[in-house]
């Protein structure tokens, strides 16, 4: 999911050099996991974690939801929104390949300030790049004109699965599996509110970028968010027991595959503009874990025997192992 808060402007937080946190900057991940809580609370909780399972028959339907968050913002100052579709059809059908489930369609949502056809149209040529890439439809969507609601425009979506009852994920990783992990592309649609924060205390958007093939410093924050639906086949065919999607929360998103301890040893190394935004923003390394994915954007769990097979049949690595216990271990931290 996002946690970002859309509304955050440039310039709030600590002054220039003192330590930034995702709380200091508008994004208060405990308060929104309670937030959250209460709404399940009065909803009533669904079947599936990272995404909600409906039992029709021989098969589940699956449906996961979310939007881009603050990264909207860069796309604004660089009025470059090319790649944003990409990462609303990712944010979703990642959550959705975690569960063990194939994304099939997808639905957008823009609501805008006032319509724009020149920003609406590169909406649509990164939803539609980020739907070839993931092999789905796109169904349908809504454009909402909402003037006193938005300032700019947010854009979220819904993405609908499908899967055999046999095939999804038990979602609970064992003491003694190993954690295969794959990288990610940067700092993918998650902790912009930190990231922008800390990369405008002393930079404008718009200024060179020292690091990568990227023009400006916007450009490496645009860097859409990675696809990992490839890796749908051959998790099913190595026995995956259970994946995490490395989003909001960070590391600790390895929590979700089950009460046990988590031991990372070999996670890939962070891209440069994540050691760009530690600098300028004075972040900690445990606040980097706990916000970001930090190189690695997707970890899955198995038996131990299967993993290297499962590694040299993608891009993906053995990074780690599962113990009893609680709590992530990483680069000398315990989250």
């Amino acid at each position: 999911m996002t946690d970002d808060d859309p509304g955050a402007p440039r310039g709030d937080g600590p002054e220039n050099g003192e330590e930034l946190t995702y709380a200091e900057t508008g994004v208060d991940i405990d308060a929104s996991e309670a937030a959250t809580a209460a709404l399940i609370g009065a909803v009533g909780e669904s079947e599936g974690d990272y995404a909600g399972l409906l039992d029709i028959g021989d098969r589940y339907l699956a449906l996961a939801t979310d939007g881009v968050g603050t990264k909207l913002l860069v796309a604004e100052a660089l009025a470059d929104y090319s790649t944003i579709g990409i990462d609303c059809i990712a944010m979703n059908a990642n959550d959705l390949v975690a569960a063990g489930v194939r994304p099939v369609a997808f639905v957008d949502y823009l609501a805008v300030d006032e319509p724009d056809e020149t920003f609406a149209e590169q909406v649509g040529q990164g939803l539609r790049a980020g739907s070839e890439e993931a092999d789905l439809e796109l169904v349908g969507g809504e454009t909402a004109v909402m003037p006193e609601v938005i300032n700019g425009l947010d854009l979220a979506g819904t993405c609908a699965g499908l899967a055999a009852k046999d095939a999804i994920f038990t979602g609970e990783a064992e003491p003694g599996d190993a954690l295969v992990g794959f990288e990610s592309s940067g700092i993918h649609s998650n902790g912009l509110t930190l990231a922008r924060t800390a990369v405008t205390r002393e930079h404008e958007y718009t200024d060179p970028c020292s690091f990568g093939d990227y023009d400006t410093l916007g450009d490496a924050l645009l860097e859409p968010t990675r696809l990992y639906t490839h890796l749908l086949d051959p998790m099913r065919e190595h026995g995956v027991h259970a994946a995490a999607h490395v989003t909001g929360g960070g590391w600790t998103n390895l929590e979700r595959l089950g009460e046990n301890r988590y031991v990372v040893e070999d996670a890939f190394d962070p891209q440069p503009v994540f050691e760009f935004v530690q600098t300028g923003g004075n972040v900690s390394d445990e606040e980097m874990h706990r916000t970001f994915n930090m190189g690695t954007g997707f970890v899955c769990a198995l038996d131990s025997d299967d993993a290297a097979a499962l590694a040299d049949a993608t891009e993906g690595r053995v990074i780690g192992r599962v113990e009893s216990g609680d709590g992530v271990s990483i680069r000398g931290l315990e989250l």
